[in-house]
């Protein structure tokens, strides 16, 4: 009898421990591979890459941050907590007003760029976190800021190939801020977008051949067929030169390697922030060479551009939707006939 009762009560431990670990996994948010968080027992827990974090309640939602990365700012300006910031590193790089009018104000700060940090002051600022791209070599400033209490979140969300992964990000800056409702109601406002923009892509007659990227030096850096860019113009319907390659970083080529590529290409896009075709050429007189610079149709990404500051690579991270509403409109003009682009901009 004793053995019985001892065999039950070690199967309902074991059928409870499995019962929970499926409780346990459940509770995650993923947002992607690499960023995950859930909430437990009032500690939010946050996976980012190979960094973990464990934030206490009362540590969250921050109300002083500084980013030492333009790209984040996308989606601080999506969820409207500009005032949350306090500081930013380069801000000839971001595009955002409302936050050039706090800088002008003395409200944020200017903590210096990529090259060297003003550590001393964003100790004195007294964050409650700093967000950035980990960088090995910022190794030890990392470490300073550390040792002096403040809280370093490694994000890597240029990383991410999915456009809409890439904008739930603002589901975890939601999280972070105070913002939760909110950040949820704008990612799933931009994903139902973003459906209904590549359903509609597949309508279209035509399904035109696209080459991306230029030069620099002597290389072309094309994007892997597994990118960030390459997804964007599967999902406008159309066919990257590179469809069949499998990498999720830039592919190297020479000109001569492109050129045999290119025969049938009919649109040209991300091709860098140039002013006009002439400029191009200027720059590298072998793309007059490519039927496509002669014949077809050429497109940068300064739609949207400030002196150095470019929204394509802030508001355009969050904004997955409009980034594809350009290359539809770029690839399948019929299909948006009242559309301006937004990021993108036709070459003459």
């Amino acid at each position: 009898m004793k053995l019985r009762i001892l065999l039950l009560f070690t199967f309902w431990i074991l059928i409870s421990c499995k019962r929970e670990q499926k409780i346990s996994a459940a509770d995650w948010v993923s947002i992607s591979d690499r960023l995950q968080y859930k909430e437990h027992n009032g500690v939010l827990q946050l996976k980012s890459g190979n960094f973990t974090y464990d934030f206490k309640a009362g540590k969250v939602p921050f109300k002083r941050i500084v980013l030492l990365n333009a790209s984040m700012a996308g989606y601080i300006t999506e969820l409207e907590a500009e005032n949350l910031i306090i500081g930013v590193s380069s801000p000839e790089y971001i595009y955002s007003e409302k936050i050039h009018s706090l800088l002008k104000q003395g409200r944020i700060q200017n903590i210096g760029s990529e090259q060297k940090y003003e550590v001393e002051k964003i100790i004195s600022l007294k964050p409650d976190a700093v967000f950035t791209n980990y960088i090995a070599s910022f190794d030890n400033t990392y470490q300073l800021l550390k040792n002096n209490g403040i809280q370093v979140i490694f994000l890597d969300e240029f990383m991410e190939q999915k456009p809409l992964e890439k904008t739930a990000y603002i589901k975890l800056f939601g999280k972070l801020l105070g913002k939760d409702r909110e950040a949820g109601v704008k990612y799933q406002e931009i994903q139902k977008n973003y459906t209904k923009l590549k359903q509609m892509a597949l309508k279209a007659k035509t399904k035109p051949i696209v080459l991306a990227n230029e030069m620099y030096g002597d290389v072309w850096y094309l994007p892997g067929g597994k990118t960030y860019t390459a997804n964007y113009i599967s999902d406008a319907n159309a066919e990257y030169i590179l469809k069949n390659n499998q990498d999720e970083k830039a592919v190297t080529m020479s000109f001569e390697e492109v050129f045999a590529k290119s025969g049938t290409v009919q649109y040209w896009v991300n091709a860098g922030n140039h002013t006009s075709k002439q400029e191009m050429l200027k720059g590298n007189p072998f793309y007059g060479k490519l039927e496509v610079f002669s014949k077809g149709k050429v497109y940068g990404i300064n739609g949207k551009e400030k002196q150095k500051a470019n929204d394509f690579f802030e508001s355009g991270v969050v904004r997955s939707d409009l980034v594809l509403k350009d290359y539809i409109k770029i690839f399948h003009p019929e299909l948006l006939p009242e559309y301006q682009l937004t990021y993108m901009k036709e070459l003459q």
